[in-house]
Formats: C-alpha cells, sequence, structure tokens
C-alpha cells in the first residue's frame, strides 16, 4: 500500500515458526477490472475477493505458469473466474445469468450456490507445457458462505494445507490477509528446530491475532500499519514486496485459435447470418472482427497456401 497508488503484496513470516503470511492492497488492479463491466454490489464485493485471494495464493506457487480460480454457480451468477500468472498479472470477470436479480444483500449462496450445485474450481496452467501435458485442475463442491471459507476448505481438502483467508472488497479497494501453517522440517543453521506443540501453539496465535482483524480495518488500513497492529509482539521476517497489475493475455492470434477449434462449418455459419465473426473479450472488452477473408485465411492448409495464384492476407 504504497502512496504511489500501486499495488503491494507483502510476503513475511514467523521467525523459529512453521507460519507464513501474506497481506496484499490490490485495489489498482480491481478498479482496472471494474472499468470493464459494472458489476451489482453483491457480485463485485465477491469478484474482488477472489481477485486478492489469487494473487494470495499464486505468491506462494513455485509454478511458471497461470492459476485460475473458477467458482461455478447455479443462481443469479452463473460465474466468477479470476486468473493470475507466475508474475502476478491479473485478470478477472463474471458472468451473470440472463435474467439475474440480485438484492443488494444477496449471499454467496444465494447468488452461485441456491439449488446446491455451485463448485469451486483451481487449475494451475503451465506456461511451457511438455507434449501431451494437461493443466492440473482440482474441484470441489462450493463448501462454504464466503470466499475465504470456500478456499480454506479447498486447501484443507486438496492441499492438506491449513490456511486462513481474510479478504475484503467494495469499489474501491480489494485487499487481504493470508496465513498458512507449514510443515515442519526440523531446525537450520541458524534457527533450533521446533516441536510439533511450539509449532501449534504458534499458529493458533498468529490466528487469533488474524481473527481480530475487521472488514472495514482491513480495507482502510495500510500494509505497514497492519503489519505493526496485529503482530507487534512477535518475532517477523519480512520480505521485499512484489506488486501485482492488471494484465489480459488475450491476442488476434488466441481468438483466431479459438475460431479453428469451433470449426470452419460453424464460422462460416456465423458469416452468412452476420457478415463477420465478432468477439469481445469477456476479461478487458478488447474487440476482434473477422471478415470472410480473415475466416478463410483461418482454415487454410499448408497444401493449399503453396497452390499458384494463392494469396495470403497479413
Amino acid at each position: 500500500m504504497s502512496n504511489t497508488g500501486q499495488d503491494t503484496l507483502q510476503k513475511f513470516i514467523f521467525e523459529n515458526a512453521a507460519v507464513r503470511g501474506e497481506l496484499i492492497d490490490i485495489s489498482a488492479t480491481w478498479r482496472e477490472v471494474q472499468t470493464r463491466q459494472h458489476y451489482p454490489a453483491p457480485v463485485r464485493k465477491l469478484l474482488g475477493e477472489m481477485v486478492a485471494a489469487a494473487a494470495l495464493l499464486s505468491a506462494n506457487l513455485k509454478f511458471n505458469g497461470s492459476i485460475i480460480m473458477q467458482i461455478h454457480g447455479d443462481g443469479p451468477v452463473r460465474l466468477l473466474v479470476v486468473e493470475c500468472d507466475a508474475e502476478l498479472r491479473l485478470r478477472a470477470t463474471a458472468k451473470l445469468a440472463p435474467d439475474a436479480v440480485i438484492g443488494d444483500d444477496a449471499t454467496l449462496t444465494d447468488l452461485l450456490h441456491a439449488h446446491g450445485k455451485g463448485r469451486f474450481i483451481i487449475t494451475l496452467d503451465p506456461a511451457d507445457k511438455l507434449p501431451g501435458q494437461q493443466p492440473y485442475q482440482g474441484i470441489v463442491p462450493l463448501d462454504g458462505g464466503d470466499v475465504a471459507t470456500v478456499i480454506e476448505n479447498y486447501m484443507l481438502r486438496s492441499e492438506q494445507l491449513d490456511t486462513k483467508l481474510w479478504l475484503a472488497a467494495d469499489e474501491q479497494s480489494s485487499r487481504g490477509l493470508l496465513l498458512q501453517k507449514l510443515p515442519l522440517h526440523g531446525g537450520t543453521a541458524e534457527a533450533a528446530p521446533i516441536t510439533a506443540d511450539e509449532a501449534l501453539e504458534t499458529w493458533n496465535r498468529a490466528v487469533i491475532l488474524g481473527s481480530t482483524l475487521k472488514q472495514e480495518e482491513l480495507l482502510n488500513t495500510t500494509i505497514e500499519v497492519l503489519m505493526q497492529r496485529l503482530f507487534w509482539e512477535e518475532t517477523i521476517r519480512v520480505f521485499d514486496p512484489v506488486h501485482p497489475s492488471f494484465h489480459c493475455s488475450c491476442s488476434r492470434e488466441k481468438v483466431g485459435n479459438m475460431l479453428q477449434m469451433l470449426g470452419r462449418e460453424e464460422v462460416e455459419s456465423v458469416l452468412a447470418e452476420q457478415g463477420q465473426v465478432a468477439i469481445n473479450c469477456d476479461f478487458c472488452g478488447q474487440h476482434y472482427a473477422y471478415d470472410a477473408v480473415d475466416c478463410a485465411q483461418l482454415f487454410i492448409t499448408p497444401s493449399e497456401a503453396l497452390l499458384p495464384g494463392s494469396e495470403a492476407k497479413h
């Protein structure tokens, strides 16, 4: 939470204890997401919390690729999705049902789990896939009444990691605190080993301290002040901050690949009906248009490209 308006993620660990933490202010990125689409307040809160959570989880991954966090719903909200890459560049969007009616006090359950069929999905998509390699995907039922609880339950069930999250978002701000209990690996040259009881005691104390944090306090207090206010009695090691940002990875090439996957018949059907194929990116609003020549070029084969008189449009 610097005075330049730059988003900040601050990692820290409890010295001589198996607990790590992160505080994030990702408000600038969150406001950038909202310039693309207006969301009702309850949807905005949930998506804003997911933006903070995705960056917090991604920052702990030793993984060159993207983490994609999705909640698929069976109510007025059909999908919430946030994507964060290894450089903490994020994009996010929400899809509402065509007939969605959303009250100001609607909960996560009301919006996404109205009939008990909502589900939470995390996908790890490597940047440099090996031949035949598929993204890792974890899918669980939507277990919890808020975004933080859903993710905590997922992390415990799928990753066997005790994780606590405190998230807050409104129209202007998206912020969060993550605490995680690490496996015990004994001591190092600098530190004596700690016992399981000592590790548990430190973890429980950290969670109690985090639980004193109120939403309003999280939304309106700088990282530096929160660190001091919450953990002033603890011995904390603080690392260099990193800076998340908004970024959309859409491109004309990727849209073209998607149209190729749809197939020539489907694309030509849209062309015949509309005169062009128009695609808008759900994440950033970028408009892509393909006329008849563009579409023909998508489906030209290498042998056709070498025929005498053939022309390629560039």
